[in-house]
Order: structure tokens, then sequence, then C-alpha cells
């Protein structure tokens, strides 16, 4: 039995980002990268998802209400 590592990589719209820190939480990550990318800043860590060799987490803008 053979057991592969999955590479973690976080994906908002079409952009996919490398993992800045394996040993963060998703959260922690998403914080991370959004002093690069304001956007994602109020985004939603969603579940990840098995792609090939690649867990990935999906960065999901938050809907909001204004007013």
């Amino acid at each position: 039995m053979q057991s592969n590592q999955l590479t973690r990589v976080f994906r908002y719209g079409g952009t996919t980002f490398p993992d800045p820190d394996p040993s963060s939480p998703p959260d922690a990550v998403r914080h991370l990268l959004s002093q690069g990318y304001p956007d994602l800043a109020t985004a939603v860590v969603g579940a990840p998802k098995v792609e090939g060799g690649n867990l990935v987490y999906e960065l999901e803008r938050a809907v909001g209400t204004k007013g």
C-alpha cells in the first residue's frame, strides 16, 4: 500500500495560490493572502476537495447586504 501526500492549494476565482504556510490552518492562510488580495479579507474558506494530487480550498466571496 502506498500513501501520497496531498499538496494544499487555495483557489479564488480563476487564480490558484500555493500554500504559503502548510502548518497554518486554512483561515490563517486566507488572512495571510488577503494582504496582497484585499477581496480575500472577507472571503469564506470552503471545504477542501481532492483534485489530482492537490487538496484544493475554494475561497468564496462573502455575500452580504448593504445598508
